[in-house]
């Protein structure tokens, strides 16, 4: 059984056939639900010119969420560092820090946000993509702002997300959370983990190695209905594949009439066998599977299906198959 926190990433697709506000409308009522679930965080991710993922500023979408909520923990996974100046982020998480005491996580990120050139340029002013040298800089003078300029209140909890050992490096170098992108990269998640346990140095961040894991999970009542639910996400992944990231979220039934080739396949089944897809039994024996293989923290569901109520229904049937949560507090505590 799962005896670590379970949180959501959202990352507010956007279906065809509805609106941009139909989405914002979303996110606040999805927090809502999970509050009521017993989730421990939810977090929205940073994207930009994508059809199928609305290009909503975490931080907006993080005090939209957090003014109609009241425990729930809420935050960035992420805001991505190249994008923004790194005083403005430690002013922005700072400011909701100060307004939801104790609720507010700052999760950064490496990545554009994007696939499309000239979105990287103008988010960048012209600038080429930031070299690892500038990233580690953007990092460390995000964390020396929030001490300096809003030390005053209380301060967001910073995470660095990592798909790769080289983010694993930076965030036990800087003696940071890790959030690893299982969800994005499977194929380098024990490298990530066993990298940054093995160079962790403590900070005033965090005193020992915490390592949150991101995993794609859609329960349904039954695997058929599962996958029917994750057809739609698999034509997204299909389109990344070929390095094409305009492509709209279909409806399942546009997905299940979708023309894969052999390739892709074999690709995407290889991707699915690596998350949580399927029954309760299935998803739960998944992820504590994947919990005491990677000795994780906490696991972060992300569940990028069409219907509101299909998303939240996931999240349902696995609370209610795994019972009680456990205690968040005494989880956290362990050493």
């Amino acid at each position: 059984m799962i005896d670590i926190p379970l949180s959501a990433l959202e990352v507010a697709m956007v279906q065809t056939g509805t609106r941009a506000v139909d989405t914002l409308r979303d996110t606040a009522a999805f927090a809502q639900e999970l509050e009521r679930l017993g989730y421990h965080r939810v977090w929205y991710a940073e994207h930009h010119h994508s059809p199928a993922i609305g290009a909503f500023p975490p931080v907006v979408l993080i005090a939209h969420a957090a003014a109609a909520t009241s425990a729930i923990r809420l935050g960035s996974g992420g805001v991505l560092a190249p994008n923004h100046a790194p005083i403005t982020l430690a002013e922005q998480f700072g400011t909701l820090a100060a307004l939801h005491e104790d609720r507010i996580d700052l999760g950064v990120g490496r990545g554009p946000g994007t696939f499309d050139e000239a979105t990287v340029r103008a988010l960048r002013r012209g600038a080429g993509p930031a070299t690892d040298s500038e990233y580690r800089d953007d990092v460390a003078a995000i964390l020396a702002f929030l001490v300096e300029e809003v030390a005053l209140g209380p301060l967001p909890e910073p995470w660095l997300l990592a798909s790769s050992p080289a983010g694993a490096a930076l965030a036990a170098e800087l003696g940071l959370p890790v959030a690893v992108a299982h969800h994005i990269r499977p194929e380098n998640t024990r490298a990530v983990v066993e990298h940054y346990r093995a160079a962790f140095a403590p900070s005033r961040w965090c005193a020992r190695p915490r390592v949150l894991l991101c995993v794609e999970t859609v329960c349904a009542e039954t695997e058929e209905e599962a996958q029917w639910r994750g057809g739609p996400m698999n034509v997204v992944k299909a389109g990344l594949l070929k390095g094409i990231g305009d492509l709209p979220f279909p409806t399942p039934a546009e997905a299940a009439a979708h023309p894969f080739t052999e390739e892709e396949a074999r690709a995407l089944a290889g991707f699915r066998a690596r998350q949580a897809v399927g029954t309760p039994e299935t998803v739960v024996r998944r992820l504590a599977q994947l919990a005491e293989e990677t000795g994780a923290d906490e696991l972060m569901l992300t569940t990028p299906v069409y219907d509101f109520r299909d998303r939240v229904g996931s999240y349902e049937l696995i609370r209610k198959y795994l019972g009680e949560f456990p205690d968040v507090g005494s989880v956290e505590g362990r050493a």
